[in-house]
């Protein structure tokens, strides 16, 4: 690569965690390789061993600090297994539910009008000292409000069903310790129609945008994929549980309803050594062929329908786009994730409502097993806890596929087809062709270490070199 220019963008900023973006061009400035890489290394599916089983689901949540929920709960689903439960009474499974909805609806409140707001009300080019969640809170202040008070209701709801707003210990293995009182119901039946109603204005911001900039955004870091989601049973999308579904590019099935306990049948996953950060495929097509996406656009795209009146009557309008055929434009990540918001608001008032949050019939137990595999569609996607245990109750094996672990190949994609179209011939650097890279990755919401960071803290720094490795331009933004 001695005839190459390197371009590092590091941190990628607006993102849950840490990466970087490394692009190398020829001689004349011809994009020749485009990467993602994450930089940091988790370790948790070795340190975790030795550990007893029962600790888990409140251990591994430490992964992050943004979606502690979803390895919460897919760590006592697998626990579940373990301890020889296959049905949880009504009150544990729903009270599991409601908490649930609650991470959903605070971390996709918190990535639209914290993260991603700022490209889609101010564009891609606008200067970056406003093109931020101080900058939408000036211009935009009530929507920059709705954000906050939708974060609060969900994590409010999470410290109700969880014991805390972050880190609870709310699920253990085969149900979860405490019902949801009355008075604890009545708070949030009080503030759930106003959350309905921003969640609808959201998915109306979400849906003007990509419809108003369709011809910009239909070839922007798009490309066909296979996707893959938990489905119910007949189809619907279940955000909690369900078996697997993965489709082709073209709404081709390649397989249906598999029981997620066999998952690693249908899914291998490859290593390189430029990542901290494994590649998963589809084993009947192969590491080449078998990629795909998870996430709101991927449960879109492979769901029949939701269960919920208007976020089915939103996803009817989502695939209207694309003749009903699967949407594979990246920036309809957006649009996807408003429909998933409204449909967590939907459920979580519909939940309230139910009397069997009151129950006192909390925990099942069963004959002991010595594996569990527990699967839940997470903020991000589809999320993976595997576990295996000896005769002491300790964990022998651990193998976590992380929401955003699914996302890799695609990302990469992303950043190469972004890198193709704007940097090849440029030999300058501007900030807004860099933010187009960042803005093709946030798309995914990505949490790159599922950890708990200091958003801010690190400088942004970019460095351009020419093919004898001579120091061209550089930019650093704080």
């Amino acid at each position: 690569m001695s005839n190459s220019k390197r371009i590092i963008i590091e941190p990628v900023t607006r993102v849950e965690g840490h990466g970087k973006v490394s692009i190398l061009l020829d001689e004349n400035n011809k994009v020749t390789q485009a990467r993602f890489h994450v930089v940091e290394f988790r370790g948790f599916e070795r340190f975790i061993q030795g550990r007893p089983y029962w600790e888990i689901p409140v251990l591994v949540q430490r992964l992050c600090g943004i979606c502690p929920v979803s390895h919460h709960l897919a760590a006592a689903k697998a626990m579940d297994k373990i301890v020889g439960v296959d049905k949880l009474t009504p009150t544990a499974e729903k009270l599991r539910r409601l908490m649930h909805y609650g991470q959903m609806f605070q971390s996709h409140a918190l990535h639209f009008f914290h993260l991603c707001s700022p490209d889609l009300l101010f564009g891609f080019d606008a200067d970056p000292k406003i093109r931020n969640v101080i900058g939408v809170a000036i211009k935009y202040p009530e929507l920059a409000v709705q954000g906050v008070m939708m974060r609060k209701y969900g994590q409010e709801i999470i410290k109700a069903t969880a014991g805390k707003k972050i880190h609870g210990t709310g699920a253990i293995p085969g149900g979860i310790n405490k019902n949801l009182s009355i008075a604890e119901r009545d708070v949030f039946l009080k503030d759930i129609k106003q959350m309905l109603d921003w969640a609808r204005g959201a998915l109306n911001i979400a849906k003007d945008y990509t419809v108003k900039n369709l011809d910009m955004l239909k070839p922007f870091a798009s490309f066909d994929s296979n996707h893959l989601s938990l489905v119910r049973s007949d189809g619907a999308m279940d955000l909690y549980h369900g078996n697997l579904r993965a489709i082709t590019a073209d709404g081709k099935k390649i397989f249906d309803q598999v029981d997620y306990s066999n998952y690693s049948d249908y899914i291998a996953e490859e290593v390189k050594s430029w990542s901290y950060m494994k590649f998963p495929f589809i084993k009947s097509l192969g590491p080449q062929n078998g990629w795909y996406r998870v996430g709101p656009l991927a449960g879109i795209n492979t769901c029949d329908f939701i269960d919920t009146p208007e976020a089915e009557k939103a996803r009817k309008d989502f695939m209207a786009l694309t003749s009903n055929k699967p949407n594979n434009i990246t920036m309809a990540y957006h649009w996807a994730r408003m429909i998933e918001l409204l449909h967590s608001a939907e459920k979580i008032n519909e939940l309230l409502h139910d009397k069997d949050l009151q129950g006192t019939d909390l925990v099942v137990k069963g004959k002991r097993r010595n594996e569990g595999v527990g699967l839940i569609e997470a903020p991000r996607g589809t999320l993976f806890h595997h576990y295996k245990i000896n005769d002491n109750d300790q964990i022998i094996s651990a193998n976590l596929i992380v929401s955003t672990t699914n996302n890799n190949e695609p990302f990469n994609r992303a950043v190469q087809k972004v890198a193709a179209d704007y940097i090849d011939g440029v030999p300058k650097i501007t900030e807004g062709l860099l933010n187009r890279i960042e803005v093709a990755i946030r798309a995914y919401d990505p949490c790159l270490s599922c950890a708990t960071h200091a958003l801010g803290k690190m400088p942004l720094i970019v460095t351009l070199y020419d093919y004898q490795g001579n120091e061209i331009d550089s930019k650093t933004k704080q």
